[in-house]
Order: structure tokens, then C-alpha cells, then sequence
């Protein structure tokens, strides 16, 4: 499947700092010396808005906005997951830092989440957040 290629806007350092300080995105965080963030959404009220974002962008997100739910994603084993990583052709440092990063973002993200998604088969991993999506909005609904 992957991502469009245009699924990323890639800006320099400045930029991004700039878009920052002016409040233009609904969370952002520095992971590994690289700054990432989402920019505000332009959907209202009647849409659901799903979010693939870290722990520290996740804090923020339910901060700012009201009646979300966090999901966890996680691997089927910490040996898959390094399988994952080395299969994007990552280069070994990262592999590494990236690893030992996730331990303790997981960590903190199952104390965190509302819910927890294994990711081990993409068509499973769709249905149980579908799942999540649909219960939220009937919860929310009532």
C-alpha cells in the first residue's frame, strides 16, 4: 500500500520553526534530531480525523481537543518491528536509535492509550480501529 508521495511536505529547519511559533500545527514534536508535525485540520465538526503521530504529539492533541481517543499501534514482537525498520533501508544507527526509543515511547504509550491495536495484519489492524472509530462516535453520539 504506503503513502502518496505527496503525503509530506519536507521544509528547512527555519520554516518549520516559523509554522511553529504562529500555532500552525495541531501537534508537533522533535524525534531523532528531525522535527515533524500535523498542520491544523480544515475538516469540521462532522468528520472523524485520524491521526499517525507519537506519543508527545498524541499529548498534545488531547490537550487541545476534546473527545479524542488514542490508539496504540504496536508490532506483533519487538523483533518484528526491528524486521519493519531494517526492511526501509533505514541506516544502522537509526535502526538502533529508533528501537530504543520505541521501548520507551510503548512504555509510556500503554499507560497513555485508550486503546491497543497489534499491527500484524493490515486488513485485522483496519477492522479492530474501524471498530474503535465506530464505538467512539456512538459513545458519543448518546
Amino acid at each position: 500500500m504506503g503513502e502518496p508521495e505527496d503525503a509530506y511536505t519536507f521544509v528547512d529547519e527555519a520554516s518549520f520553526q516559523q509554522r511553529v511559533d504562529e500555532g500552525g500545527f495541531l501537534e508537533w514534536a522533535k524525534v531523532l534530531d528531525y522535527s515533524y508535525g500535523t498542520p491544523l485540520p480544515e475538516s469540521g465538526d462532522d468528520h472523524d480525523l485520524v491521526l499517525e503521530i507519537d506519543i508527545q504529539g498524541a499529548r498534545q492533541v488531547r490537550e487541545r481537543c476534546k473527545d479524542v481517543v488514542c490508539v496504540l499501534l504496536d508490532a506483533p514482537s519487538r523483533a518484528v518491528q526491528e524486521e519493519r525498520l531494517r526492511g526501509r533501508g533505514d541506516e544502522e544507527a537509526h535502526v538502533t536509535a529508533r528501537l530504543a526509543l520505541g521501548e520507551r515511547e510503548m512504555a509510556e504509550g500503554r499507560a497513555f492509550a485508550d486503546a491497543i491495536v497489534i499491527n500484524d495484519s493490515l486488513e485485522q489492524a483496519t477492522r479492530e480501529l474501524a471498530a474503535i472509530v465506530e464505538a467512539s462516535r456512538q459513545r458519543l453520539s448518546l
